[in-house]
């Protein structure tokens, strides 16, 4: 993994290289264009202020920023590879803003692989998506990129990502900014995202800052940080999630929560408060000691699950402030149809593990799974190669 230094000297470079980027006309890749096309085997960077496609079966390098502006489209069609350059001294990661569209729409047996050549966790930035549904924090500015995201417009659409599969990302821009494998900021439900795989990265697998996208047959596999995050006013739904961290001995590295929700750091009750609806999980940690929490449950979120197995965690379900607590108390949030191999654990001791049971949710101590390929064996949406 690359050093903490050369990731702050890299970020310097890019920033100084980002005005040229800019200045130019559509500097989309070195090789020519065919048509809106790019051709086999370019080198993507800079910005696209146009339709730009990616076509079918190519493979591309990455090199530093790649940007949609407002009003362009970057179309991926099926079978695509994206592979970004580890040793070229420049941060790489593809940035859509409000307005602009990535519509990367691949196949179960062809799908889009975007990846790195180092092949480790943290090579590369992944895939920044903005929006303008609402937050709870109003506007806001992408963590990488420092990008607008969020609005009022909760049907907004920034295009359709399905059967895409993100490796090895997680780049570290510096302590405070790590890059997930796809980032959702304000995306709007007119957005469509299914089959999608965060792979090995370094920070969390998917993660959304406020907004109203739904997600459904969605996987995360051996993410260090966690599988799944939302801050800031999440209210969209996701079907069919899987998250699963390899065992430590073979993997090399603890990984962090299956969830980790938040309505908002600051003020627990901002609004629009985040409240998902989710649906058949099967999540898979681990980390059994007592500090590993699965669904970690804190700062106001709000939430529904319906149907879902939990194991491998010190604890499979924490809940962590009085607000969230309060929620399932009043029966605003839910937690039913659940299985889990250990109690769950109440901070504030407002909705208990005895509530927990009472909704009819089940502890089963005996509740694993000892394979990736287990969970692949309940699932049939997950047939194909597009999850690796």
């Amino acid at each position: 993994m690359k050093s903490l230094n050369w990731k702050l000297c890299s970020l310097a470079l890019a920033a100084g290289m980002s005005f040229f980027t800019s200045c130019s006309d559509d500097n989309n890749g070195t090789g020519g264009e065919n048509g809106n096309g790019i051709e086999n085997g370019a080198t993507l960077k800079g910005t696209i202020t146009s339709d730009v496609t990616l076509k079918a079966g190519n493979s591309y390098k990455l090199s530093g920023e790649y940007i949609v502006e407002n009003g362009a489209t970057l179309i991926i069609e099926e079978g695509v590879t994206i592979t970004a350059i580890g040793d070229d001294d420049i941060v790489d990661y593809i940035l859509v803003k409000q307005g602009g569209k990535i519509n990367a729409v691949g196949t179960a047996d062809k799908p889009i692989v975007m990846t790195s050549d180092l092949k480790e966790p943290g090579a590369w930035g992944g895939i920044h998506i903005c929006g303008k549904a609402q937050t709870n924090v109003g506007s806001g500015v992408s963590e990488i990129g420092d990008a607008a995201y969020g609005g009022n417009d909760d049907a907004d659409n920034s295009g359709t990502l399905r059967y895409v599969r993100v490796e090895y990302s997680g780049y570290a821009f510096n302590p405070e900014k790590e890059a997930n494998g796809i980032t959702f900021y304000g995306v709007g439900n007119g957005t469509t995202v299914d089959h999608c795989e965060a792979y090995k990265g370094s920070d969390d697998g998917f993660e959304f800052f406020g907004g109203t996208v739904n997600i459904s047959n969605m996987v995360v596999v051996s993410c260090s940080d966690d599988s799944y995050d939302w801050t800031e006013g999440w209210r969209g739904t996701g079907t069919n999630l899987v998250a699963y961290q390899e065992p430590k001995a073979t993997l090399g590295y603890d990984c962090d929560c299956l969830i980790e929700a938040d309505n908002y750091e600051n003020d627990f009750t901002a609004t629009p408060i985040a409240h998902p609806t989710l649906k058949n999980l099967i999540f898979v940690g681990n980390g059994s000691t007592e500090n590993k929490r699965g669904i970690r449950l804190r700062r106001g979120t709000q939430v529904t699950i319906d149907g879902a197995k939990v194991c491998g965690k010190g604890n499979a379900v924490t809940l962590e402030s009085e607000e969230t607590e309060n929620a399932l108390l009043a029966g605003t949030s839910k937690l039913k149809n659940m299985t889990v191999d250990s109690k769950l654990k109440s901070e504030k001791g407002i909705y208990t593990h005895e509530a927990f049971v009472a909704a009819g949710n089940t502890v089963d101590t005996s509740l694993a799974y000892d394979s990736f390929e287990a969970i692949k064996a309940e699932c049939d949406w997950m047939s194909g190669n597009w999850v690796k």
